[in-house]
């Protein structure tokens, strides 16, 4: 196979883009050195994370000048992300570190006044004005009726006529009311703030377009006017709760409250196996897949070797991101007493293919020791060394709450919801207030969900994932006051989780409040419905979510 070099500088999940570049008929090699980039015809940078940290690193590695004079020797070079953002004069996520001035201007971080900030999700990357290409054209494949995966919180902001002026061809993007950079073209270089790799059969056609050397291509068909629709779609997640059965073999479960024991025969619920099922959502549309693994662990994460290789199987098929819960903290090794880092855990995760890693219980107890320390942070927390060095974008937080039910707000000094009409505590009571929970529900806190998530966003987590215990299994709707009080405390995205029984309960999260993203379980893994069935329901009622595209 014809050889494409890869410069890996710890930059987050490297796996899901080997894997890609494999599957478009390349093979990868390594940059281990600066004196190995001399060598590379066809040369990718990627990246995940601070850009701060990654340049950092890249600079004190000595790849500056190599890259550079890869890139002034007319030998493609490919951008991706953090890959992107390096070649930019700097950022203010950090001002003090310079980039590498290929491209003209600086990245900005998003205004969060009336968004979630980091950006998560599909977004476009629209040539439609792109200067020098027709309107039958595209650049490197890219297509307006296409989606592709962004997960930042900076962007270069678009200001026309700039970028052309030195020569790029540009690909924009809409969050909000900001219009930013998607990707840029010139001569032999390509970069995308988006991820390729991440984008299913679309980004793969950017990838291969790429390395094949097509700079411009036509378009096979006129995109209608609703598939090419901008800003960032409504994500349809597809949540895989993954644990051993009491053979020991790995299964794809689901709890009723958290319990995932059949009342009649007491085994453990077994709905599939997990590698299967991941690639089945994938082919059927899903924007996500998530892996959480409530096993206890048979010794450390870093040993837990059937469910790296799930990551490793389902990175090689499923071109959507993939989340990893369970274990993601600081461990003793059980041979060498010694203690293995949470951040060494993610790390190892992320090379099996992961692209984000979720903490659960760790995150409550960081947050009452937050509270306890006076909001002060620790900087040693899984969070807080996560997010420092692989980005906020890495770091998914998994809040487990149940209702405590109040008769006032009066009554409690945590921060109370008014239930709907419908619902009502056991003695008449219409208010609650949300307890977080350890340990699979098993454990109950004093601190309360706003507390928690307040918190977690302060250590660097960059996502919420929220459950709710009292809704778990029941099929009948998301905890709509539960979410709109988290979204009203938080800036950054939030993932609505536990209840969804159909296509109207996902119409609903999305019109009643602002969440950013829905999760199903249950109703998809007994096959009552499909995400792309769901997806068709919503696109049907106005809102705009990303088509499913086969791939070439």
């Amino acid at each position: 196979m014809p050889t494409v070099h890869l410069l890996d500088y710890v930059a987050g999940n490297i796996r899901s883009l080997v894997n890609a570049i494999e599957k478009v008929g390349y093979e990868v090699e390594w940059i281990k050195s600066p004196e190995d980039v001399a060598k590379a015809e066809k040369l990718i940078l990627p990246g995940v994370g601070h850009f701060g940290h990654c340049l950092t690193q890249f600079i004190n590695a000595g790849y500056v000048e190599p890259i550079k004079a890869h890139i002034q020797a007319g030998k493609p070079f490919m951008g991706i992300c953090v890959g992107l953002q390096a070649l930019f004069e700097g950022s203010a996520e950090d001002p003090n570190v310079i980039g590498l001035g290929v491209v003209p201007g600086r990245l900005e971080r998003f205004n969060d006044t009336n968004k979630s900030v980091p950006q998560i999700g599909w977004n476009s990357a629209n040539t439609a004005n792109a200067k020098g290409l027709a309107a039958d054209q595209s650049l490197y494949g890219l297509r307006p009726d296409s989606k592709y995966y962004y997960v930042h919180s900076y962007a270069a902001p678009y200001k026309p006529g700039v970028l052309e002026k030195e020569g790029w061809t540009v690909a924009t993007a809409r969050y909000g009311d900001e219009e930013f950079v998607g990707a840029v073209a010139k001569e032999n270089v390509l970069a995308t703030q988006f991820h390729p790799e991440k984008s299913g059969a679309a980004g793969l056609r950017v990838i291969k377009a790429f390395l094949d050397g097509n700079y411009i291509q036509k378009l096979p068909t006129t995109p209608s006017a609703a598939a090419s629709k901008e800003g960032l779609t409504r994500r349809i997640i597809a949540c895989l709760d993954v644990r051993t059965n009491d053979q020991g073999d790995l299964v794809v479960t689901k709890g009723d409250q958290y319990d995932v024991r059949d009342k009649d025969s007491s085994a453990v619920r077994n709905l599939g196996k997990p590698v299967s099922m991941a690639e089945k959502y994938y082919q059927q549309g899903a924007d996500e897949v998530t892996f959480l693994n409530i096993t206890s662990f048979r010794d450390t994460p870093l040993k837990d070797q059937p469910m790296l290789e799930i990551l490793r199987q389902t990175s090689k098929s499923v071109f959507v991101p993939l989340t990893i819960g369970g274990g993601v903290r600081d461990t003793k090794d059980a041979e060498t007493g010694n203690v293995v880092p949470a951040l060494d855990v993610a790390t190892l995760y992320f090379k099996s293919g992961a692209d984000k890693v979720s903490i659960g219980s760790d995150a409550v107890t960081a947050a009452e020791e937050y509270f306890s320390a006076n909001r002060t942070l620790s900087g040693k927390t899984a969070i807080e060394t996560i997010s420092n060095a692989y980005g906020a974008q890495a770091v998914v937080v998994s809040v487990d709450p149940k209702r405590v039910y109040v008769s006032s707000p009066d009554a409690t000094p945590h921060a109370t919801v008014k239930l709907s009409p419908n619902e009502k505590g056991p003695n008449g009571e219409e208010y609650c207030w949300y307890a977080c929970t350890l340990h699979g529900g098993r454990t109950t806190s004093d601190l309360d969900v706003i507390q928690l998530v307040t918190a977690v966003e302060a250590m660097g987590c960059g996502e919420i994932l929220l459950n709710c215990i009292d809704k778990d299994g029941t099929n009948s709707g998301f905890d709509l006051g539960l979410i709109r009080s988290v979204k009203a405390a938080v800036k950054i995205p939030v993932i609505a989780s536990s209840g969804a029984g159909n296509a109207g309960h996902f119409k609903q999260v999305f019109e009643e409040t602002s969440v950013d993203a829905a999760l199903g379980a249950g109703m998809f893994h007994r096959g009552e419905w499909t995400v792309r069935q769901v997806k068709e329901v919503l696109e049907k009622d106005g809102l705009l979510i990303r088509r499913f595209e086969a791939e070439d």
